[in-house]
């Protein structure tokens, strides 16, 4: 299955660090959180498409390759760890969803470290999926952009352990905190964002909240900025509410089209972006991977102060992830 090989090779880039993180803790007390949107759905189309073709059944389709929780328990297998093992699929926002869950399961003493992320493989389905809805880009996706007309899919997966600071032995990894999930559920509609942007900065200003963040302390935002009309305009409407007292704008400013309000944000100190130009949207593996290019530009000091990482889904499943350099508990 294609996520699975994703995470194969997610491991190998790792390999020194994770089996480092994985001799600290008894394999029981490990447990796997992943955001998972498609699992096996394309390998599943072949199989049908076969059928429909040769009026065979296929008889080596196996179910569990569309099961969801599929990748995380190939990953607790190819580990060799005995904690809870399960996937959370909300769309777009699974795999930042699955930061709160782990961190849950650290907090209630079920586990003692996670091994936490994102996969999500190409998938006919879901690209047919976004074209019935007018949200594939033409061309190359340009999200923030005036000529933005939509989103490119990607694939990919990003992985991350989850540890008590305390267990972390000294110089081992960026000492990076993840100091709170915000989460909302505005239902506002089934497929299109509120326009106002308010789930959006419900769940900015809760992942803010937990961290004990005020927004002058924020350094970077990484949006989820799919490049579609809808969204950027209406996360940056959001955006905007949040920071606009901290850096002295007033409304006119927030009734500047999209462009010209990032561009004056950013050149006030808030480096504002979406990397999906880049990436394409990964899905349910989105929220890791735009959390992990945050990480990164914090451990090599190219963000000095906390990051903000948004992925927001169909049904107004929202959240943002919350990262500050060392300190706090987790």
């Amino acid at each position: 299955m294609r996520a699975n090989r994703l995470l194969l090779h997610a491991v190998g880039r790792f390999r020194r660090e994770l089996d480092g993180f994985l001799s600290r803790y008894a394999p029981s007390r490990i447990a796997i959180v992943l955001g998972v949107s498609n699992t096996g759905i394309d390998e599943a189309q072949r199989h049908v498409d076969r059928w429909l073709d040769t009026g065979a059944k296929p008889t080596e389709m196996a179910f569990s390759e569309i099961e969801l929780g599929t990748p995380a328990d190939y990953l607790k297998k190819s580990l060799g760890v005995g904690g809870p093992a399960f996937a959370v699929s909300t769309a777009c926002s699974s795999s930042a969803k699955a930061f709160a869950s782990a961190r849950r399961l650290m907090e209630s003493g079920v586990a003692d470290a996670v091994i936490v992320g994102g996969v999500d493989g190409r998938c006919r389905f879901a690209m047919n999926g976004f074209h019935s809805l007018g949200a594939l880009a033409q061309g190359t996706c340009r999200p923030l952009s005036a000529d933005r007309d939509g989103i490119n899919l990607g694939e990919g997966v990003a992985l991350f352990t989850m540890e008590m600071f305390d267990r972390v032995p000294a110089g081992k990894g960026a000492r990076i905190c993840l100091a709170g999930v915000g989460e909302s559920s505005d239902a506002y509609h089934a497929t299109a964002p509120d326009p106002d942007g308010r789930g959006a900065e419900m769940a900015m200003r809760a992942a803010m909240d937990e961290a004990g963040l005020q927004p002058a302390d924020v350094a970077y935002v990484n949006l989820h900025g799919t490049g579609t009309q809808a969204n950027d305009s209406m996360e940056m409407r959001a955006v905007f509410r949040i920071f606009k007292d901290s850096m002295g704008l007033d409304e006119s400013d927030g009734r500047c089209d999209l462009v010209a309000l990032k561009d004056k944000m950013c050149g006030m100190g808030l480096r504002i972006e979406s990397t999906k130009s880049m990436t394409g949207h990964c899905l349910g593996a989105a929220g890791a991977i735009e959390a992990a290019i945050a990480w990164l530009y914090m451990s090599a000091g190219v963000v000095k102060g906390a990051a903000l990482s948004n992925s927001f889904a169909f049904g107004g499943s929202n959240a943002c992830i919350a990262l500050t350099p060392m300190g706090g508990e987790k």
